[in-house]
């Protein structure tokens, strides 16, 4: 297909070099565009995405630039043809380049992010639908099962409906469908594509406290000034921040621009996208990795042709193919699911910064416990901060209690203590509701023999198998590796041996149950929540008091309001503190404080008990006094003596590969070729603390420089001195979150 025009074209100008070539960058791991004869008929300007061949398959691409000469024009293949969507505009083939830049990720691989539904690149298909089809007889033979009667008494009373939707309304498979349509007794249809909905920014939000009111004015301020600011809306949990920026999102709308809320996760969205639609009248547009094909396929295109004005999504959708960007919102700033750790890694808040940037618009990060980067860009007004200090409703912070575990022992083989114990069972009897916290899924996170010591570790990776005790088997949380549990050992075969240690949540469920058996109890943890719906449903059981108990993971503990919830209870507080990350005690700090932020929420007060062997440590202290900014202020000056983020530079490469001798030989020759100098350093190789992961060895080394130091050269001049076999791969991860 050959396309005469495509919207928006007029904005680029066409290209014609002497030899009629253009340079077309492919969504491969390629350093740069290659060149295609332009054929004749055919005009072509950047930003055009176009169909080119590439040895004996076609892939979609993007005009990137003039071509650049370097291969003979006779020798050039033609661009086989343009596709009918809109073409990329500068901003985002800008920020393509920045992002490839930044991060090391040669342009193509970003690009296939940005291009990542090839299939919303044709024009969308109508949808076969079926209707009524008045006084149809069944054919001769024809059996009219109740299933059939069910689907002809939908249509009947309704517009048509897909095959998929009738099926699932008459609790059936689509052949029956089919069966009835080929049969004559239902009127095949075509519809337009699905629709997105457009949210109504005229519809009035809530009345808004004078804090409130104050921040959501901060914010539009700054989007009617039209010019890239970065700023932090940083509030209390519970304080009403997406209501303030829920305002900020209706003055974008106004003023005529497409707006992207990311979210770390889509398990937060669930209350996030009924409280979108109440206040403007539809959902938006989403993108996140459980979305249908199709779905995806409508989004894209929906984003592209301007009729998505606001995207709710996970990281990936800031590379989607706005054509009116002029907004975004980066909710949970601190998260650490924002950081991508495979193919291109980037930090999706940073490059959402970056994106704000190159496109002259403001975007406002959003927290409770901003990261110290974020802290540290607002202390110095590279930031402007929008603060709310309250809860809205005149609702109370919790009371955050310390128990320490070294003299409010829990009995033995159990894990609440019992000052815990005493407090959940009077908020049972007081009607209200309790959460319990324990960031570990399954039932134990290790299973060792008692004869021989042996341990249960996965095949792939450095890690210790986790029991799964709901669904009888042992898994790997790093590759997905899973086993049947055994009562055999299977390093000394002794029976009856195997022994769980330590508490996941479906062991702390276990001791409830035992000590509240007519608590209406559930687990929520990703593992046995399957999509956004079983954690809407979950959320809807928890808001309307069907549940008195709700033990979960960090899937449970940030984004969601219950009233009724006045008591949290941390398992293991100290969880997080072990390893020598260097940013554990900020992450351990910031995930308590969200798990706080879950108790009183309503009218009611609420506290919080955090059990810990470690009530001396300055996360405990902080978290118990309520004093954020001191923590901050701690976390920051030890960062400023180290030299550390982000007050120093970090950029690490890891070596991995199927053979371990290979990997040990291409890092040892980086150890060697690292660059040196009084202001830059360099630590390692060392075996990663995940030193086997998904069948491949793994080696790091970390390059420390100075604030001001850009490391993209340093790392460049320094991988150019080391050939690297094909068999192991090199990957760059400038500013590092992880150190696995």
């Amino acid at each position: 297909m050959v396309a005469s025009s495509a919207p928006g074209r007029a904005a680029e100008p066409t290209l014609f070099g002497a030899e009629r070539r253009v340079g077309v960058l492919l969504p491969l791991p390629l350093p740069e565009p290659y060149d295609y004869r332009v054929p004749p008929g055919m005009d072509l300007a950047p930003g055009d995405v176009v169909a080119v061949p590439l040895g004996p398959r076609q892939l979609a691409g993007v005009v990137w630039s003039h071509g650049s000469g370097a291969v003979d024009g006779a020798k050039l293949k033609p661009v086989a043809h343009r596709f009918d969507v809109p073409p990329m505009t500068e901003d985002q083939r800008r920020f393509i380049d920045w992002v490839a830049s930044y991060t090391m990720t040669p342009p193509g691989q970003v690009l296939r992010m940005a291009i990542s539904v090839p299939a919303a690149l044709e024009p969308p298909r109508p949808l076969l639908a079926y209707a009524a089809k008045p006084d149809a007889e069944p054919p001769p033979g024809f059996k009219m099962t109740p299933q059939r009667r069910r689907i002809l008494e939908i249509v009947a009373d309704g517009p048509p409906r897909g095959a998929a939707d009738l099926a699932e309304a008459a609790a059936c498979g689509t052949g029956v469908v089919r069966a009835l349509a080929e049969a004559g007794m239902l009127e095949p249809v075509l519809l337009p594509p699905t629709p997105i909905g457009a949210p109504d920014w005229h519809r009035p939000g809530p009345d808004l406290s004078p804090a409130q009111a104050a921040a959501a004015a901060a914010l539009k301020e700054r989007l009617a000034a039209g010019a890239y600011a970065t700023l932090l809306l940083d509030g209390v949990t519970g304080s009403g921040k997406t209501e303030v920026y829920f305002e900020a999102i209706a003055a974008a709308l106004a003023a005529g621009k497409q707006v992207l809320v990311l979210l770390p996760e889509i398990a937060l969205s669930a209350q996030w996208l009924e409280r979108f639609a109440r206040r403007f009248g539809a959902p938006p547009a989403e993108w996140h990795s459980d979305l249908t094909g199709a779905a995806r396929r409508d989004t894209w295109r929906a984003v592209a042709d301007g009729r998505a004005r606001v995207v709710v999504g996970a990281r990936s959708a800031l590379f989607l193919p706005y054509r009116e960007l002029g907004l975004i919102i980066v909710d949970e700033e601190h998260d650490g699911a924002y950081k991508q750790e495979e193919g291109a890694i980037y930090h999706a808040r940073d490059m959402a910064v970056a994106r704000a940037h190159i496109g002259g618009f403001p975007i406002v990060l959003v927290s409770a416990t901003p990261s110290l980067e974020t802290q540290v860009n607002a202390d110095s007004h590279r930031y402007l901060r929008v603060h709310l200090p309250g809860r809205h409703g005149g609702a109370e912070l919790p009371d955050v209690r310390l128990i320490d575990l070294r003299q409010d022992r829990p009995p033995a083989r159990h894990w609440l203590a019992p000052t815990l114990r005493k407090a959940l069972a009077e908020t049972l009897a007081a009607g209200e509701q309790a959460m319990l916290f324990l960031n570990r899924r399954g039932y134990a996170p290790l299973t060792l023999c008692r004869a021989c010591g042996h341990r249960l570790q996965c095949p792939n990776c450095t890690a210790w198998l986790v029991e799964h005790r709901l669904a009888r088997k042992l898994q790997c949380h790093h590759c997905g590796y899973s086993a049947p549990m055994e009562n055999k050992c299977p390093n000394c075969f002794e029976e009856g041996t195997m022994a769980a240690c330590g508490p996941g949540v479906e062991r702390v469920a276990e001791e409830v149950a035992e000590l509240f058996p007519d608590a209406r109890t559930a687990i929520m943890a990703s593992d046995t929540l399957f999509g956004p719906r079983a954690i809407q449903e979950m959320v809807r059981k928890v808001a309307d008091h069907e549940l008195d108990l709700l033990i979960g993971t960090q899937v449970m503990a940030k984004g969601h309001h219950f009233p009724m919830l006045t008591l949290v209870g941390v398992v293991d507080a100290d969880l997080g503190l072990a390893g020598g990350d260097l940013r554990a005690g900020e992450r351990t700090y910031q995930l308590l404080h969200q798990v706080a932020g879950r108790a009183g929420r309503g009218e009611r007060p609420g506290v919080v008990y955090l059990q810990t062997y470690m009530p001396e440590h300055p996360v405990m202290q902080a978290l118990a006094a309520g004093d954020r900014d001191g923590f901050y202020a701690l976390e920051a000056e030890q960062r400023l003596e180290a030299a550390m983020p982000p007050f120093g530079r970090l950029a690490a490469l890891i070596v991995s590969g199927e053979d371990e001798g290979a990997v040990d030989r291409v890092a040892y020759a980086l150890g060697r070729a690292a660059p040196r100098s009084d202001t830059v350093a360099v630590l390692g190789p060392a075996p990663a603390p995940l030193a086997l992961l998904r069948g491949r060895h793994r080696r790091r080394l970390l390059l420390k420089a100075p604030r001001g130091v850009a490391v993209q050269p340093l790392v460049a001049d320094w991988l150019g001195r080391v050939e690297v076999p094909s068999s192991v791969r090199v990957q760059v991860d400038v500013d590092p979150y992880s150190f696995l």
